[in-house]
This record gives C-alpha cells, structure tokens and sequence, in this order.
C-alpha cells in the first residue's frame, strides 16, 4: 500500500481548535504530495455549511480554507451521510466538492489509507 492520509475532522468548526488544526493537517500533508482524504464526521460536517459568517466570533472563517483544498490536490470532501441525517441536514446546505459514504462505505474508505488522524 503506497502512503496515504485520511484526515478524520469531527469537531464544529468553531467550539475550539481541533476543526483548524485538521485542515491544517490536511494541508500540511497534502503540500508533501501524499494523497491526502478529508472526512467530516459528527459534529464535523457543520463546516461544510454554507453561509457561515464569523464577525462576531473571534475565529476566522473556515470556509476560505476549504476552498484552497483542490490546489493542494484534495479535489473533494468525503462526508458521512449517518452524521447529516443525525443532524437534520441535506445536501443541498452544503458547500459543493463533496462525496457522501454510507455507513457501511466508511471502514473500508479508512481503511484504504495508510494512516488516518482523528481531530
């Protein structure tokens, strides 16, 4: 198995730091050329939301950073569909350049990367 990184994110994006630090992460590692798959899971996928606007928080908006992900060559953003439907939202909410897995989808997804990191 050649290397590769699945960037596990299942924070939202504003409770704290660990959102960041795993597009950081994704970044970081894509910029080495290793493919690199994002996935959003749990609480995770509120970043994805369109519309999010951060001036009157203290945070920068992650939406900018997801948007500079294909020129590091993560074309698209895996997505947990489990974690949608728990949280009532649908597609059509979500920023584009996404790949819904079905729960049955998600262990053999993880488990075709090399390494997988949990934020």
């Amino acid at each position: 198995m050649s290397q590769s990184v699945c960037i596990i994110s299942t924070r939202a994006p504003y409770s704290g730091q660990a959102a960041r630090e795993a597009l950081d992460a994704a970044l970081v590692s894509a910029s080495y050329e290793i493919p690199t798959s994002l996935l959003l899971m749990g609480d995770g996928v509120f970043q994805l939301l369109k519309g999010q606007e951060t001036s009157d928080i203290p945070r920068k908006n992650l939406s900018a950073m997801l948007q500079v992900l294909p020129l590091y060559g993560i074309e698209t953003i895996y997505v947990d569909q489990v974690s949608l439907d728990e949280r009532g939202l649908n597609v059509e909410d979500l920023h584009d350049a996404i790949t819904i897995l079905g729960q049955g989808e998600l262990p053999l997804f993880i488990q075709k990367h090399s390494k997988a990191l949990n934020f």
